[in-house]
């Protein structure tokens, strides 16, 4: 298979869409027309001058290239975008992306939703099936255990002090260190360290900015405007859907924007719905935190790359799912997760109970 070059680098004639970037002498025309892609034709892209994309008005091996200064611009300004964009592990991911696009000959939209959904099944979803073992064993020892060893620690301190006539400190301080030692005794016999409770976030979190950096890169051709950043950027001009053809525009009609914010509302709620006991000051905290967050999100999304808020989008309908999966007691016993206090008999009825109440609670 011959090779031919295109711009400074070498790539694959079959995969350059013809008259990918046009080769015209005519400097001043601001059209160019691109070829067939995957039995697919592309439009007419008019490139205005002084924007974010624009056409070079000549190059020193007489090809033009589309121009990425305003979002290069916009990154350098940000040190720490910078840097993230730059790092190995997001060429690495921005590569496994444009190499799963390739090999399963999806369009783009419905590769990045292939991508979330494998992502989510296996790799978050077994790391929330460990994280709720862990947690249902950690509390099981809380509720369930630990009230029977502190009584029984507080007896043998209240013997102490009439035997050695402890102060109130040296009690206290006895107190402490034996139902910690309880405490840590029952965790080593469970194996349940409510650190581990946390693994799904030291995957998750990275794994979601690295993406995220990824599929930005994508859409703005960064940080090398490479060949290859060109051919998948145009593809992804052509690589939506329905409401949103160009994936590296934002979407204009805030559908997505929306249902990121509204599932990511839902998963708080249905969490703060469905705990049983009554929520303390630092959980009302956190729970009103992200629930602001959620709501933020919808303008922030709004600005971005189409093909960044379906990633985002589809991750948090994906998580929604994934809470209502977990709730499930016939899921809870296929994975072995504990019984505990916590855990409803019927969590679904419970759930639309709790939603009917807060509604007409509100009316």
């Amino acid at each position: 298979m011959s090779v031919s070059n295109f711009g400074s680098r070498k790539c694959n004639p079959s995969l350059v869409p013809s008259n990918c970037v046009a080769n015209s002498n005519n400097y001043e025309q601001n059209l160019f027309t691109v070829g067939r892609y995957n039995n697919q034709t592309l439009p007419w892209f008019d490139i205005k001058k002084n924007t974010i994309l624009n056409i070079n008005r000549c190059n020193l091996n007489g090809y033009r290239y589309i121009s990425t200064e305003g979002a290069s611009n916009y990154t350098d300004a940000w040190p720490v975008f910078n840097y993230i964009s730059q790092s190995s592990p997001v060429a690495i991911t921005k590569e496994l992306i444009i190499n799963v696009h390739d090999i399963s000959g999806l369009p783009w939209w419905a590769t990045i939703m292939l991508i979330t959904f494998s992502l989510r099944t296996f790799l978050t979803l077994p790391l929330t099936i460990y994280q709720t073992y862990i947690l249902a064993k950690v509390e099981n020892i809380a509720l369930l255990e630990m009230p029977d060893h502190a009584k029984r620690i507080k007896k043998e301190t209240d013997a102490k002090v009439r035997q050695l006539k402890w102060d109130k400190r040296e009690a206290t301080l006895y107190y402490k260190t034996s139902l910690k030692k309880q405490w840590n005794t029952l965790i080593v016999r469970d194996n349940c360290h409510p650190f581990k409770a946390t693994i799904t976030l030291w995957f998750q979190i990275p794994t979601w900015i690295f993406f995220s950096a990824a599929l930005r890169n994508l859409a703005y051709m960064l940080p090398v405007k490479t060949a290859e950043a060109q051919i998948a950027y145009l593809q992804l001009c052509v690589g939506g859907f329905m409401w949103i053809p160009n994936l590296t525009q934002p979407d204009g009609t805030l559908i997505l924007p929306f249902v990121l914010g509204l599932s990511n509302l839902a998963i708080i709620e249905i969490q703060a719905m469905m705990r049983m006991r009554e929520a303390t000051r630092f959980q009302n905290i956190v729970t009103n935190f992200f629930r602001c967050f959620s709501v933020a999100l919808i303008p922030i999304s709004a600005t971005v790359p189409s093909v960044l808020c379906l990633y985002w989008t589809t991750s948090s309908l994906l998580a929604l799912f994934q809470n209502l999966f977990m709730m499930s007691n016939k899921v809870r016993s296929f994975c072995q997760i504990p019984d505990t206090p916590s855990t409803f008999d019927r969590p679904y009825a419970q759930l639309m109970a709790e939603i009917k109440e807060k509604i007409f609670r509100k009316i």
